[in-house]
């Protein structure tokens, strides 16, 4: 059964519509080049994951397709409009490796404040809908403090669905978390993604971590950053924490790794 679903996953992909689309960019911070001349597709409802050394320009990418930076060179465009314009459209939810959450604020008023911030009306019983949906019915009222470090991300990751974003942006979002919640916070987030049909880009400096979240995981090279690898992952959809003791999942890890560390000895 799970091998009709991927199938049938892998066939629909080839139809989908480009959600992000990168096309020759690069990025210069004064006499640092940060990207050169990257090219990148992500399809709509696909999860690509990127991984590269310190430094190479995993979150300078990851901005420059959120508007948070502009290119030098090069265009990108978010289905058919510019950063700026899906910034401003609400196309974007940033999940980022500090969770940024308000101290004072519970985790219902933390998960609606951003769509408040907008100026959307924000819809309360869909916000504790989604709380829901990230493991955390019964923990509405808790304040930040009161949470352990993953019910803290699953709080920024529901804040990030409310504002309706079509395209998730995640930035390291588990680098602060220790390897079982970090596992435990890939099978969520991989449920989230799949129920609510998003698409995501997810920076991780974590090669187990890369190849069990994603579609496709791109592979960096070091400053300036270039796109070394791109793999397909060939694993069985959904996912569990059982893939990771598999031949198939260890032969994957280590195709990516090796990409990885080709891609750093090119410098």
């Amino acid at each position: 059964m799970v091998g009709d679903e991927t199938s049938a996953e892998e066939a629909t992909r080839t139809d989908r519509a480009t959600a992000i689309r990168l096309d020759g960019v690069t990025v210069n911070f004064e006499d640092v080049r940060a990207l050169e001349n990257v090219d990148l597709r992500v399809d709509d409802g696909e999860f690509v994951t990127v991984i590269g050394p310190s430094g190479c320009g995993k979150t300078t990418l990851l901005r420059t397709v959120g508007g948070l930076q502009d290119p030098t060179a090069g265009t990108v465009r978010v289905g058919r409009d510019s950063p700026d314009a899906a910034r401003r459209d609400g196309e974007f939810g940033f999940v980022f490796q500090r969770h940024a959450l308000l101290p004072w604020k519970s985790a219902l008023a933390n998960v609606v404040f951003l769509r408040e911030m907008a100026g959307k009306s924000p819809d309360r019983e869909a916000a504790r809908d989604l709380l829901g949906t990230v493991g955390l019915a019964g923990f509405e009222e808790s304040r930040p403090a009161e949470l352990s470090g993953g019910m803290r991300q699953r709080v920024a990751i529901a804040r990030a669905l409310h504002l309706g974003a079509s395209v998730l942006l995640m930035d390291e979002p588990f680098g602060e978390l220790d390897e079982l919640t970090r596992e435990e916070m890939g099978v969520e987030v991989r449920r989230v993604w799949r129920d609510r049909n998003k698409t995501v880009l997810f920076v991780t400096h974590s090669v187990p971590e890369a190849v069990f979240l994603a579609d496709r995981c791109v592979v960096m090279s070091d400053q300036p950053g270039e796109i070394a690898a791109v793999f397909d992952v060939e694993l069985p959809r959904p996912r569990d924490e059982s893939v990771y003791g598999t031949t198939a999942f260890q032969e994957q890890v280590a195709r990516v790794r090796t990409a990885l560390h080709e891609g750093y000895e090119l410098r």
